[in-house]
C-alpha cells in the first residue's frame, strides 16, 4: 500500500512523497522491551531506506483506559514504565555512523490522558505544589484534542521516546535520556521531521515509545497527551556524519496554529533556570486559573500539553528568564 509523506514548503503547503512501508512490528509482547541493553537481540532487521510501521503501547503500558479516574492514575506503577517496541537493527550501521531517522506518520486510537502524580512522589515540575493526583482522559478526534470548558488542543503527534542501543553495557533505565536520546520528549519531532542518532553498536537497535499527541515544552506535570499510537519511519545509515548526540530537522508547527499567532506569557526570574522554569509555570497556572476559569490542578494539565517555554535571558547575571506561553486560539471565543 502506497502512502504519502507531508513536508512544509516554504508556502506553508506540505510537499508530499510517496513510500511503501516495508515492515509492520506490532505491540505483541515479544516486540516489547523495557530498558535499553545492547546484549537484546533485535526483533526485526531491515535494510538501508526501509520504511517501518510500528505499534506503540502507552506509557504506563495499559494500566489506564478511557474510564480511569484521578485515584487510578494516582495508583500506576513506574517499575517498570515505557514499554519500548523494537529493537530494530539497521544492516550496515556500525558505532561512529548516524541513524536517520525520517518520521513519516502518526496514527494515534481516539484517546489520550494527560495527569499528574502524588507530589510525594516527587514527579513533574511542581510536586510540592500538588499533594493530590489527577487526571484528565482525553478524547482526541482527527487533529485535535478535547479539554475542559470547550477548550481544544491542536494535536501534532511525535514519539517521547527514540532511541539507539547505548554502547555501555548493561541495562540502562528509559526515563533520563541518554547520549543515543531515549526519553527526550522534544515536541517538534513530529512527522515530516528528521532525527539522527548517533550509532554506538552494531546494527544501531533503535526503539520508540511513549507517544505524544500533543505536549508542551517541559512536558511539566510529568504526561503530555500520553497516547497509544502507530508510528511510521524511514531508516538511512549515515556514514558521512559523526554527532555526539541526538540532533533534527524539523518544520515545527512552533505555535498550536503552525503561525505566529497571539500569545499570553509568564516569566519566572531567577538565578537558576529551573527555578525560573518553576516560577515562570506557577505564573502560568495562576493566570489560567484566575483568567479561564480552570482549577489549579487543571491548568497544571493544560500547562503540560499546550504551554511553550524559552529560555530568554542567561546573559544578564545573577538572574536568568524563562518565559511561558499559551495561544489564545486553543480557548473558545
Amino acid at each position: 500500500m502506497t502512502h504519502h509523506e507531508s513536508h512544509g514548503t516554504s508556502d506553508g503547503e506540505p510537499a508530499r512523497r510517496e513510500y511503501t512501508i516495508d515492515h509492520h512490528l506490532s505491540d505483541a509482547e515479544e516486540n516489547i522491551h523495557r530498558v535499553w541493553d545492547n546484549s537484546l537481540d533485535p526483533v526485526l532487521t531491515v535494510e538501508d531506506g526501509d520504511v517501518v510501521r510500528f505499534e506503540c503501547r502507552d506509557a504506563v503500558d495499559r494500566q489506564l483506559d478511557v474510564e480511569s479516574t484521578a485515584e487510578d492514575f494516582g495508583n500506576v506503577s513506574f517499575d517498570p514504565v515505557h514499554p519500548l517496541t523494537g529493537p530494530v537493527a539497521v544492516e550496515g550501521a556500525e558505532p561512529g555512523d548516524v541513524l536517520q531517522v525520517d518520521l513519516l506518520d502518526f496514527q494515534h486510537k481516539g484517546w489520550g490522558y494527560t495527569g499528574f502524580m502524588p507530589g510525594e512522589m516527587g514527579l513533574g515540575l511542581l510536586p510540592e505544589d500538588f499533594p493530590d493526583a489527577d487526571v484528565h482522559i482525553w478524547d482526541l478526534q482527527g487533529d485535535v484534542g478535547h479539554f475542559v470548558n470547550g477548550i481544544e488542543v491542536p494535536l501534532d503527534p511525535f514519539p517521547g521516546v527514540i532511541g539507539v542501543a547505548p554502547g555501555e553495557d548493561g541495562e540502562h533505565g528509559t526515563l533520563p535520556p541518554l547520549s543515543t536520546g531515549g526519553n527526550m520528549d522534544v515536541k517538534h519531532m513530529t512527522a515530516g521531521s528528521t532525527v539522527y542518532l548517533p550509532v554506538e553498536v552494531e546494527g544501531g537497535l533503535f526503539s520508540t515509545a511513549d507517544c505524544h499527541a500533543a505536549q508542551g515544552d517541559g512536558e511539566v506535570c510529568v504526561t503530555g497527551i500520553e497516547a497509544p499510537m502507530f508510528v511510521t519511519a524511514r531508516f538511512s545509515v549515515r556514514k558521512d556524519m559523526s554527532i555526539e548526540q541526538p540532533q533534527f530537522e524539523t518544520t515545527g508547527p512552533f505555535t498550536p496554529t503552525g503561525h505566529d499567532e497571539p500569545m499570553y506569557a509568564t516569566t519566572g526570574i531567577s538565578d537558576d533556570l529551573m527555578d525560573a522554569t518553576k516560577k515562570a509555570t506557577r505564573h502560568m497556572i495562576d493566570h489560567l486559573a484566575e483568567n479561564r476559569g480552570l482549577t489549579r490542578g487543571e491548568a497544571y494539565i493544560l500547562c503540560s500539553a499546550a504551554m511553550d517555554l524559552k529560555v530568554s535571558e542567561v546573559v544578564d547575571a545573577p538572574n536568568w528568564i524563562v518565559t511561558a506561553y499559551i495561544a489564545d486560539s486553543i480557548f473558545p471565543e
